[in-house]
């Protein structure tokens, strides 16, 4: 019976703490009590009221209206909103505030007749908000959609070229961050990690068993199913571990880049699986991956082998049981 496990990367979910928004004042040097002008003002003063965004004619702006007036030149993005369970990060935020005015959904929906005109982008971050026929109607001003990550598949890239909008992504962003990810689920689908927490945890434990530490990492062969950016770093690091590194790809890496990290092309996949104790899928979400991974090429792995997906959930048609 075929045993092989298998595990996917899940979604993050960020739980951030509220932060208050941080404001700035402009104090107006120029003061004067009532019934009685100043006549005499240092250097240092005139300097201030001359370079103080606060002040437009003489006239003293508050520090609230300053802040106003300072965002409202810069583009509106749209976002879901910040922090919480699905919000953008708070330090992303602070970054996305140096260049756009930001706009929640909620402020959105709030004030959408004054909102819409000053959006001109879309952040997506976490897949969100969604982006819907509806959202990109209301939105006349809209030039671009800015996704956080490198898929694209949650967006319909055909309707929104219809309303003329660009869309771009973050390719390289997370790819050392992905690689590692695919590093610790292959250690800990190998040495039982999540299995042992329980068992050590568990108020009825009282020994463990002698073949409870999994198989050794250690001289394995990986299989990597997709060289790209992040497949290659994932060979990079398992070279540390003295792996031995089988790789298919669509087109094979230059024969430097192999011996960098002492990996065999593998031209047909079967190959790879017949041959890998752990198997890891990091390809691209397209129509020639969708479902790459079924019950046909999970039947050809070793009945000990581990599949590690850090690709789109799409990549594998793994069915319950079989």
């Amino acid at each position: 019976m075929f045993r092989s496990k298998t595990f996917s990367l899940l979604k993050p979910i960020s739980l951030m703490s509220g932060q208050p928004r941080l404001a700035y004042k402009c104090i107006h040097p120029a003061i004067a009590s009532h019934g009685h002008r100043c006549h005499r003002r240092s250097v240092d003063a005139r300097e201030r009221y001359k370079s103080c965004p606060g002040s437009a004619g003489g006239r003293t702006i508050s520090a609230p209206q300053t802040k106003i007036m300072a965002e409202e030149e810069l583009p509106g993005v749209l976002i879901l909103d910040i922090g919480g369970t699905h919000g953008v990060l708070e330090n992303l935020a602070v970054l996305l505030k140096k260049h756009f005015c930001l706009i929640t959904m909620k402020e959105f929906l709030e004030n959408k007749k004054e909102m819409s005109k000053k959006i001109q982008s879309v952040f997506v971050f976490e897949c969100r908000p969604t982006i819907d026929q509806e959202l990109l109607e209301s939105l006349p001003n809209l030039k671009v959609i800015g996704n956080s990550g490198v898929g694209v598949d949650h967006l319909d890239l055909k309707m929104i070229a219809n309303f003329g909008i660009k869309v771009t992504n973050t390719p390289h962003a997370v790819a050392d961050s992905t690689a590692d990810m695919g590093m610790a689920l292959m250690l800990a689908s190998a040495r039982r990690l999540v299995e042992g927490c329980q068992i050590a945890l568990s108020p009825d434990t009282k020994y463990f068993a002698v073949d409870w530490l999994g198989v050794e990492v250690t001289r394995a062969t990986l299989g990597i199913i997709g060289m790209g950016n992040i497949g290659y770093k994932v060979a990079q690091r398992a070279r540390a571990f003295n792996m031995r590194i089988l790789y298919h790809n669509r087109n094979q890496r230059r024969k430097e880049e192999e011996e960098a990290v002492g990996a065999h092309y593998c031209e047909k996949m079967e190959d790879l699986l017949q041959q890998s104790d752990f198997v890891m899928l990091v390809v691209n979400l397209t129509p020639e991956t969708h479902k790459l991974i079924g019950k046909k090429e999970l039947g050809l792995m070793k009945p000990t082998a581990t599949l590690i997906n850090i690709s789109r959930a799409s990549a594998c048609n793994i069915p319950v049981s079989f």
